[in-house]
């Protein structure tokens, strides 16, 4: 077995015959702060539910700093950890099909269902598509609207040229480049630094960074668009060899609580944690910007040829791209009605 699928045999002997019962703990590799979300309300979940499903067989243990956002795929394809959050954007070239949900809509939508929504999009088009090869995808994600976080008022989005704004890729990207930012790739956690050090006079980041990576300490101006400026991608992934190695019938338990319900997992957090970003931010007394109409309806004709460009590309991928943004839309509508998780079904220190 992988080394670190570590397989564990509890015996006893009765009446001279051995008797034993294997437990399997899983390495979770994670990235971001300890009281982020995905640490402290996915994993923890998430681990529980395995248990509980493989009654104790399999358990998960969560390490911290093995390794840079952008190097956790390569960490698990090459089985230095087990699992994984990956965001799809800190690897550019590599993704081109994950831009989907993370496109600007122009419209209010809960990151649970968008998650829901992505999964069964992933399932029916992107599974086999090859862009995760390497490592197995358990769930995906979509993280709430994405805000551009300033030190400074601004008034239009020509006060954006020329700013020099952290940026972590995929739609992101085309975004700044539209509003004439100067992007400076970072990972999120660095960004709070390069604001106090004047290295940056902004970031795009969703909502929860403004508590979780503590920059409305920072950046006490939020501009938000309606449905958000962008989303973010990200995907939930498992060695290969680690997922052949488990017994047919711990897969299955795990599936149960992986897949389409991991990935609601992983929205949920992302809505609660929103709003807590949010709470914080007003406990600083940060401001948050609503553009006027002739401003969003501006920089909706500079998103417009967004979703035409990735068809496009999604069809250099061998996908339907018409059919692909179609029907994440239609199982987003489907979603928004339908029953989501409750708060006493997760564990959530801050409940």
């Amino acid at each position: 077995m992988h080394k670190f699928a570590t397989l564990t045999t509890l015996a006893a002997l009765s009446f001279g015959a051995f008797q034993g019962a294997a437990a399997t703990e899983l390495t979770i590799s994670t990235w971001a702060g300890p009281n982020h979300g995905v640490n402290t309300i996915v994993w923890p979940t998430w681990g529980k539910w395995v248990e509980e499903a493989t009654d104790g067989r399999v358990t998960v243990n969560v390490v911290h700093d093995m390794g840079p956002p952008n190097a956790q795929m390569e960490l698990i394809a090459d089985g230095v950890a087990d699992v994984t959050w990956l965001f799809h954007g800190l690897m550019p070239g590599r993704f081109e099909l994950t831009k989907l949900p993370e496109l600007p809509t122009f419209e209010n939508f809960s990151s649970e269902a968008a998650s829901v929504a992505y999964w069964r999009t992933h399932n029916a088009y992107f599974a086999d598509a090859g862009e995760h090869r390497g490592v197995e995808v358990i769930g995906v994600g979509v993280h709430g609207p994405g805000s551009l976080f300033l030190d400074e008022s601004i008034d239009s989005l020509e006060d954006l040229d020329g700013k020099r704004v952290r940026i972590g890729g995929g739609v992101m990207s085309d975004i700044s480049q539209a509003l004439a930012l100067t992007g400076v790739a970072l990972p999120p956690a660095s960004t709070y630094e390069a604001a106090t050090q004047g290295v940056i006079d902004g970031a795009m980041l969703t909502l929860e960074g403004l508590k979780s990576f503590r920059l409305a300490e920072v950046l006490p101006y939020t501009v938000q668009m309606p449905g958000g400026f962008y989303r973010g991608s990200f995907s939930l992934v498992i060695n290969p060899d680690t997922w052949a190695s488990l017994p047919e019938e711990d897969r299955a338990a795990i599936e149960e609580v992986s897949g389409e319900r991991l990935s609601r997992l992983f929205g949920y957090m992302m809505d609660v944690v929103d709003v807590r970003g949010i709470e914080f931010a007003e406990q600083q007394g940060n401001t948050f910007i609503d553009l006027p109409a002739e401003e969003v309806e501006r920089f909706q004709q500079m998103a417009a040829d967004l979703p035409d460009t990735w068809k496009a590309a999604a069809e250099q991928k061998g996908v339907d791209g018409e059919a692909a943004h179609a029907y994440f839309f239609e199982q987003l509508d489907v979603a928004e009605g339908e029953e989501g998780l409750s708060s006493d079904e997760v564990i959530d220190p801050e409940a």
